[in-house]
């Protein structure tokens, strides 16, 4: 799984896929693409005939946030849902974070489902492994913003590294 924070207005709140017609999917395809979990490097629309393989997309909060940061209350508001989608994906093994929200949200679930105990000596940084009780394994990346790519904050083989990562993780579970 592949976790954000929340829908980009002018990405998939507007194409109804996650990343989508966004600059964040912009650099995100591309390395799900090199890394094997795309079928092709560019998401234009829905019925753009991207296929994802082994790999769920999705996201902490579930509407486009103003400043495109979710507050507190919306994260609550929209953790049931969360809780419910990771609970449908029974082969889940690894969770690529994007983002400190999307570390945070992720680590909150564990919390209220019973996969964590206290959060104390899990802290976001890039590129941090933990495992949960129940064995699932999480890495922190930075978001794949223009904000962070822009200036060099994640490169492209940083970025390709965690994923690669990811894989190899979750081809060993």
């Amino acid at each position: 799984m592949a976790l954000g924070l929340a829908p980009g207005a002018h990405g998939s709140n507007r194409t109804g896929r996650p990343f989508t017609g966004d600059g964040s999917g912009d650099f995100l395809f591309p390395v799900l693409h090199e890394t094997g979990f795309a079928s092709q490097p560019h998401a234009v629309s829905r019925n753009d005939g991207m296929v994802l393989t082994d790999l769920w997309i999705s996201a902490v909060v579930r509407c486009a946030p103003p400043a495109n940061k979710p507050t507190p209350e919306e994260q609550r508001n929209c953790a049931p849902w969360l809780d419910e989608e990771i609970g449908l994906l029974k082969n889940l093994r690894v969770v690529v974070c994007l983002g400190k929200i999307a570390f945070d949200g992720l680590l909150a679930h564990a919390m209220r489902s019973g996969m964590m105990a206290a959060r104390t000596g899990s802290t976001f940084r890039h590129g941090a492994e933990y495992t949960l009780m129940n064995g699932l394994r999480v890495i922190a990346s930075y978001h794949p913003s223009l904000q962070n790519t822009n200036t060099g904050k994640l490169t492209r083989p940083m970025f390709v590294a965690i994923f690669k990562r990811a894989r190899e993780l979750a081809n060993s579970l």
